[in-house]
């Protein structure tokens, strides 16, 4: 067995994942679990659900007044989350 200079877990893990095609999906679950900390405790209060799929996030919300205000600024929701993962991997999300 021929030795190598060691590489760090974290690289190792993130090869794995691409060459699995398994980025992606771990990106977009990334993105979801972001959701709490990107509008808070007091809008993910009102957050039945988030998914995303194919860099769209689609989160159903139980207050109509709040999706509509949420609508207007999902641009700056998008910005954050990409900030926040270091990459472009939401486009859009769907408020329902």
């Amino acid at each position: 067995m021929k030795r190598t200079h060691p590489e760090p877990i974290g690289t190792i893990i993130d090869n794995f994942l691409k060459e699995e095609k398994l980025d992606t999906q771990v990106d977009e679950y990334r993105a979801s679990s972001l959701w709490p900390q990107v509008v808070g405790p007091g809008v993910n209060r009102y957050t039945i659900s988030r998914d995303v799929r194919q860099g769209v996030m689609y989160v159903k919300l139980s207050s109509s007044v709040l999706r509509q205000e949420l609508m207007m600024g999902r641009s700056v929701l998008v910005k954050r989350i990409n900030e926040l993962l270091g990459r472009d991997v939401i486009h859009d999300i769907v408020f329902q």
